[in-house]
């Protein structure tokens, strides 16, 4: 088959023998772009992969899950200046240019990941958007629907599974709007969010990638005991390791007979916040995001010598106490004076359980850098989905003091740190798919997943401001839908900022907002009960 292109008669004929089209310029109305494609490739078996055991999982139709990821940015933005960035970046990863085919041999059907040609034009829209009349209120508002209404449409598996849209709308926060979607099986959060940022490159420089904090790791007790003071130490520290060892067991089979129990019969209370997806899966999903100082969290984490993932599960414990504390009085002002339940001023049951998965990336982090010569000179790194779920119980109620959330909060993740629960379920996903099929394993953890209440994650981001193919990011808030919970919560650091994406079922939390709102007031309220605490002990 040829294509001969003519200019002046805008003629495309397209051959063999019989087949010929004919466009005149004068009728065409739509702009007609470069759709050459940027990537040739040979479909060789070596431009084949299958998919990974998590990846079929995510297309199973009881956990068909997608990621999307809100960018703001200070200045107006150029779809062509992002159209190129996009063609020496991106698309040359090997998952955003390939499609997914199914494959049948020997009447066994696979799914593969097969290279394709990528027409970057068809995977960035830019929506004509009216905003001369749009206020920034509006605009918000505007934003939250558009990205909301996403969820509505799948991704085309005729082509690979992403797509960016670029919003020409000015909101409260940000100048203008980018939205970065694509599908689960791609690869998770963290690899994801590590190729985004591949992609971007530091504002001060241009040349330089984006810089994640150091994590300083403390070094064991192993490292401190050399000399003498191992000599004299060696029985403390063999016993320490024991112990340890003990303990870690323990809380590992304690932690797995609780998974078994949970994805069998063990399920949260029915809160205003829990969702009902046994027979049905939601349709449309909101989204919404709200960005507070990380300044404030570290501040927190300063004086109570805690994590800032410590401090995050503390105020999202404070947050979700108070949301339900309110939810449960609107219930209670609904159903009538009459009720005996009137006497009381809260509402809520002295007993919710209220448990969150908390997804847990298994693979040692790929760098920016590594994914960048990827990108740019065809080496190869680490990719895909490697993650495992821990079930976290919250502990919900009101507090006299709100520094008690922050306590309980870190005892348990202290005591969950001590567990291979994270592992065992990575492992366990692995040999169930093997041994039972993808739509067992995903029926199985779409069934476990319903009987918790809500999903939790939390990503670090870069500590200087970067910019998107020369476009300055104000903040980023990624999040993700299709699986069976009427809550999700992501946060997302980036500089001096800390984004709180919320998807929520609209059904079941009808004011996602509200949820931001009391989760900023209790990380006032914590603030402020530290500053006290800190000048009452100067």
């Amino acid at each position: 088959m040829e294509i001969k292109v003519e200019p002046k008669a805008m003629e495309i004929k397209v051959e063999p023998k019989t087949m010929e089209i004919k466009l005149e310029q004068e009728a065409m109305e739509i702009k007609i772009h470069r759709d050459i494609p940027e990537a040739t490739v040979k479909k060789t078996k070596e431009e084949e992969q299958p998919l990974s055991p998590a990846a079929r999982v995510f297309h199973a139709p009881a956990f068909n899950c997608y990621v999307i990821t809100v960018i703001g940015v200070k200045k107006k933005i150029e779809p062509d200046v992002v159209i190129e960035g996009l063609k020496q970046t991106l698309i040359r990863h090997p998952r955003f240019s390939s499609k997914m085919v199914n494959k049948t041999n020997k009447n066994k059907q696979t799914q593969r990941w097969v290279r394709t040609n990528v027409v970057t034009n068809n995977h960035v829209i830019v929506p004509d958007i009216q905003t001369q009349h749009i206020e920034n209120a509006n605009a918000d508002k505007f934003l939250d629907s558009y990205v909301s209404d996403l969820t509505l449409v799948p991704l085309d598996t005729s082509k690979p599974l992403w797509e960016l849209h670029l919003l020409d709308l000015k909101t409260s926060d940000a100048e203008n709007v980018a939205v970065l979607k694509f599908h689960h099986s791609l690869g998770d959060g963290m690899s994801l969010m590590a190729l985004v940022l591949a992609c971007m490159r530091k504002t001060s420089n241009l040349n330089e990638l984006p810089t994640l904090p150091y994590q300083n790791r403390t070094s064991s007790g192993s490292s401190r005991l050399t000399g003498g003071s191992w000599r004299g130490f060696r029985f403390l520290w063999l016993f320490m390791v024991l112990w340890s060892t003990i303990m870690l067991v323990l809380n590992t089979i304690c932690d797995a007979l609780r998974f078994i129990a949970t994805a069998m019969f063990l399920k949260d209370t029915k809160t205003p916040i829990k969702g009902d997806y046994r027979l049905s899966m939601p349709t449309r999903m909101s989204l919404v995001h709200l960005t507070v100082s990380l300044d404030d969290i570290k501040l927190i984490k300063t004086n109570m010598k805690m994590t800032v993932n410590d401090v995050v599960i503390g105020v999202t414990q404070a947050g979700l106490s108070k949301y339900l504390e309110r939810r449960y009085g609107e219930k209670k002002n609904v159903v009538g004076d009459d009720q005996k339940s009137k006497k009381n001023s809260n509402e809520m049951p002295k007993r919710i359980r209220l448990r969150s998965a908390l997804l847990v990336n298994l693979r040692p982090t790929t760098g920016i850098q590594d994914l960048a010569d990827m990108m740019d000179k065809g080496s190869k790194c680490r990719w895909g989905n490697m993650i495992g779920y821990i079930v976290f119980p919250f502990s919900i109620g009101l507090r006299k003091d709100p520094l008690e959330h922050l306590g309980t909060a870190k005892r348990i993740i202290d005591r969950k740190k001590n567990s291979l629960e994270a592992a065992l379920t990575f492992i366990v996903g692995k040999f169930m798919i093997k041994a039972f099929g993808v739509k067992v394993t995903a029926n199985l953890l779409n069934r476990m997943l319903s009987n918790t209440t809500m999903s939790f994650s939390n990503l670090i981001g870069p500590i200087e401001e970067i910019s998107f193919f020369g476009h300055p990011i104000t903040y980023m808030a990624p999040s993700v839908y299709g699986h069976p919970h009427a809550l999700t919560m992501h946060f997302q650091s980036y500089m001096n900022k800390m984004t709180i994406s919320l998807t929520v079922d609209p059904t079941v939390i009808s004011n996602p907002h509200q949820l931001l709102d009391d989760w900023e007031e209790s990380l006032r309220n914590i603030k402020t009960a530290v500053q006290e605490r800190s000048s009452t002990h100067q």
